[in-house]
């Protein structure tokens, strides 16, 4: 691998947490956005945030292949579980992505993305391979790490990882009704966020590798907004840093 790896988060707590493993990072503005370019472990990486939404991501995705030549991007970031026993403080790391919001029918079937023939993309295999694996040696150690009163507040019992469908769409999905209306839709869908699917589409046609992984911050329902910026700041963004550091280290 000649061009470096992307290291993109969602939110400004989590890509802090991977910039603090980075000894030598040099910020760079491009496109309204702000890279950090460094080394990690003895890797050429560039860190960013996404963007929020499926124009920012893709935005972004398209500017670390154009002008950095990334040659793989791993993605963290949380999301809204939706499928049974996908729990808060639960990880998911994406095998396909799918965008919920897409409908040019009656021209094309719902979902399906025009011009492609299909309504999934999938995330690169050997690399998914390395970053569920790394995910679950985190799982395995993490949450214990964490105080007991943090635990308590969001329920992290026995947290688990996750790999299948992750959708996503252009809305902050956050009531029962919305949810309910895309466990029905897309049974097979574990959880939902607003950015994933895009950069699988960037990456398809680049023919970048990309893996995603998402930390569950609820339950995209009418409790999705409770305490969120604790969760972000207390176990997500850890999450976060921990899963790149041990992605990194393999």
């Amino acid at each position: 691998m000649t061009g470096p790896t992307a290291l993109v988060s969602a939110l400004h707590e989590e890509l802090d947490a991977v910039l603090r493993l980075m000894p030598d990072e040099q910020q760079q503005s491009i496109g309204g956005r702000t890279f950090w370019r460094g080394h990690l472990h003895g890797h050429d990486v560039v860190a960013v945030l996404s963007g929020i939404g499926k124009v920012a991501a893709a935005t972004t995705a398209t500017v670390l292949i154009e002008r950095f030549g990334v040659q793989r991007i791993v993605f963290t970031g949380v999301a809204g579980g939706l499928q049974q026993g996908v729990n808060v403080g639960d990880v998911v790391v994406a095998r396909q992505f799918l965008q919920h919001d897409m409908d040019a029918s009656p021209i094309f079937p719902r979902h399906e993305v025009p011009g492609y023939g299909c309504s999934t993309f999938d995330a690169d295999t050997a690399l998914t391979a390395q970053l569920l694996r790394a995910s679950e040696t985190v799982l395995r150690a993490l949450p214990a790490q964490l105080p007991e009163v943090v635990r308590s507040a969001f329920g992290l019992h026995a947290p688990q990882c996750h790999h299948g469908l992750l959708i996503s769409g252009d809305r902050f999905v956050s009531t029962t009704a919305e949810s309910e209306a895309l466990r029905r839709e897309l049974p097979d869908a574990l959880a939902v966020e607003m950015e994933g699917a895009a950069f699988a589409q960037v990456c398809h046609d680049y023919r970048v590798p990309l893996a995603v992984v998402r930390t569950i911050s609820d339950r995209a329902d009418d409790a999705a907004h409770v305490d969120f910026p604790r969760f972000l700041r207390e176990v997500a963004s850890r999450y976060s840093g921990a899963i790149v550091e041990a992605l990194l280290k393999d």
